[in-house]
């Protein structure tokens, strides 16, 4: 394909998955009460646990389009999560023809546990929120607490990202593994700093102040950092027993298995065990065709 052709596709890809997002955002839309009232279930609980299950309620003090803004929000942000496998879809069509077999089937090892670890760090971060909504908010009886609903929405929302996105750390680190950039041996060698980065990043991107958020995603982005080490070794000790010369060095020659065989000493005579005969005969060369008129050697671009 030429390079015109392949913006051609680019684009008939992206208006197809263009589509696939308008129609998901839409069915997202039609379900965005019955998704907001999961994402605020958290409050609820606490509410009830205080005897006023009846004041379940977010203020709008914003404006009166931070209703109708949220809904539009719950609905994209759900729109995008279940047309994921058409866009998904229209970007592994475009880029596929241009990887190897291998290359595809790693792809869909990862993605097959990419989907897993994410969604489980969307529901870590509900249990987290549920929790730390106890802490805030009861930490004085003399406030009347007023929980806007946009506030709201954006803490609830930027948790589950947030965790979604670190659980997956550990998975890009075991594709740099398989593509021969990053050894376990050195993954190893860094778990400290691998480590102290982890709570570095659970302390700036965890929207809330407390320190058992950024505690918890840091444990577990640890655990899944050892999990990835584990994983890298077991590939790289199959990729040595693939590859038997690796160890060595590009000066240094490997040995030679000689097996069952006898080793000949320098200056030992070597017996054949049996005649050599000769070859067979090889026939004769036929007639050589005649050259091409000169009209027909090329053609019109030559």
């Amino acid at each position: 394909m030429t390079l015109i052709e392949h913006i051609r596709e680019l684009r008939n890809r992206l208006f197809k998955a263009s589509i696939g997002l308008v129609l998901g955002t839409a069915v997202g839309i039609y379900f965005a009460s019955g998704i907001f009232d999961y994402l605020i279930k958290p409050y609820c609980d606490y509410q009830a646990s205080r005897g006023t299950s009846g004041s379940c309620l977010l203020s709008a003090s914003g404006g009166p389009l931070d209703p109708f803004l949220v809904n539009l929000k719950v609905g994209l942000y759900f729109g995008i999560l279940i047309s994921a496998p058409i866009w998904l879809y229209q970007l592994w069509a475009f880029i596929a023809p241009g990887l190897h077999r291998r290359e595809r089937r790693y792809t869909y090892s990862f993605v097959a546990v990419a989907a897993p670890l994410f969604a489980a760090g969307v529901v870590l971060a509900h249990i987290i929120v549920s929790k730390s909504l106890h802490f805030f908010l009861g930490t004085s009886s003399h406030f009347t607490v007023i929980v806007d609903v946009g506030g709201y929405f954006t803490f609830v929302t930027k948790m589950m990202l947030l965790f979604g996105i670190g659980f997956e750390f550990p998975l890009l680190l075991v594709m740099l593994n398989f593509a021969g950039v990053l050894s376990a041996r050195r993954m190893l060698g860094w778990w400290r700093q691998a480590i102290f980065l982890m709570f570095l990043f659970g302390a700036v991107v965890t929207p809330s102040p407390d320190p058992f958020a950024m505690s918890i995603l840091a444990l577990c982005m640890s655990v899944l950092y050892f999990a990835a080490v584990g994983v890298a070794l077991i590939n790289d000790r199959r990729r040595g027993r693939r590859e038997m010369y690796s160890s060595l060095d590009d000066d240094e020659t490997s040995s030679i298995d000689f097996g069952d065989h006898e080793t000949i000493q320098p200056g030992e005579r070597v017996t054949i065990s049996g005649p050599v005969t000769s070859s067979d005969r090889v026939g004769g060369t036929g007639p050589v065709d005649p050259p091409a008129p000169l009209d027909d050697r090329y053609d019109d671009a030559t």
